[in-house]
């Protein structure tokens, strides 16, 4: 059993990888050169949208010392979520609903979470200290990390890229109040290619390795918790939660693997799910669907609301019927996403005819302005 950090690293490496984990790096508990300018910059232009907890939490964001000032390193972990087909080939089936890959089978957040703690456990064990895990639910810059580790590197669409894995990675991390030897970080492999920018429905890249999330589909569908605005419904597509075409596009997946991880596997139920079931589902429904999922996190009303605007830009009338049916749910975020979709797919005097019938008793203002 090991009982020094000299050959400490390699013990780590081995358990973690025993856990599941595909990638395993480690980095000082620093701010990487650049990343508070990065995220100061972010922020100032408005790019995080509505998410508050972006700005509130700047200081711990960028810095790890900040964040935990007796850690010393950071254990890097990246887990291979790779699907077993082309995700833009989901986006042809319009009656159908597009699922971020990463949301199909189980939540990464439980998933991961549990094996980091054994990991954890381990370097206490063995190497004393005090650790801490972290999987996207803390404000940690694990991109940032990553790449600082060698994990990957972040592309022009600010996500990782890895050389291994293409754009297939969740990632986690291990702070540590043991000093371990870094590893070297990633160097930049996009050279010239700017694919991940050009295929973006909705131009939300202003620049490379800039991201607006307010013009993101994944924000959008996911963070965003009003009326999705007009501008952006078309672009949006069957798009129901999420996006995966900046990542799909990435050259690099040319090394891509499908994941070997079970509970990372898409469910049947999550791949081109009808959009006609899914306009049905109640609350009781949603969280029996979404069951273990991330998606459960933004709730029915929301979900639905991405389900109607993939309703109205699928341009099959068959499914006005579904629209229709909820101009008058109990919630006007459902609601007025059910009369933009109707107003998609039925005539101008049909539409008419349920205008005069329902706008006029409607209490919400913005659901009168879709009318």
């Amino acid at each position: 059993m090991p009982n020094s950090t000299s050959d400490g690293r390699e013990a780590i490496r081995a358990r973690a990888l025993e856990e599941g984990f595909d990638v395993v790096r480690f980095t000082r508990a620093v701010a990487p050169a650049g990343a508070t300018a990065r995220l100061a910059a972010f922020l100032a232009h408005g790019y995080h949208g509505s998410m508050d907890w972006m700005a509130r939490n700047a200081d711990r964001r960028a810095d790890p010392a900040v964040l935990w000032p007796q850690a010393k390193s950071i254990i890097v972990t990246g887990t291979n979520y790779g699907p077993d087909h082309d995700p833009l080939d989901d986006l042809k089936a319009r009656g159908t609903g597009a699922i971020s890959v990463y949301a199909r089978g189980d939540d990464y957040h439980d998933v991961l979470k549990t094996r980091l703690k054994r990991v954890a456990a381990f370097v206490v064990k063995n190497f004393g200290g005090d650790a801490k895990v972290y999987v996207d639910t803390a404000p940690v810059l694990e991109k940032v990390l990553a790449q600082a580790a060698g994990a990957g590197w972040q592309g022009k669409h600010t996500n990782l890229v890895s050389r291994s894995f293409g754009s297939w990675l969740f990632l986690g991390s291990v702070f540590t109040t043991i000093e371990f030897a870094p590893d070297e970080a990633e160097p930049d492999h996009c050279g010239k290619c700017r694919a991940c920018l050009d295929v973006c429905p909705t131009r939300a890249f202003p620049a490379p390795y800039q991201l607006d999330a307010r013009r993101c589909i994944s924000y959008l569908t996911i963070e965003h918790k009003s009326h999705i605005p007009r501008e952006f419904r078309d672009s949006i597509g069957n798009r129901i939660y999420g996006c995966d075409d900046c990542l799909a596009v990435c050259p690099w997946n040319k090394f891509a693997r499908v994941s070997r991880e079970v509970q990372f596997k898409a469910r049947d139920a999550l791949n081109r799910p009808a959009l006609a079931e899914l306009a049905r589902l109640d609350d009781a429904a949603f969280r029996a669907l979404f069951r273990a999922s991330p998606i459960k996190r933004i709730g029915r009303d929301r979900f639905v609301r991405n389900v109607l605007i993939a309703i109205g830009n699928s341009g099959d009338r068959a499914l006005a019927g579904e629209a229709e049916r909820l101009i008058d749910d109990a919630s006007a975020l459902v609601r007025a996403a059910a009369v933009w979709a109707l107003s998609k797919l039925i005539e101008d005097a049909q539409f008419a005819v349920l205008a005069a019938r329902y706008a006029a008793a409607e209490t919400d203002a913005d659901v009168r302005e879709e009318w």
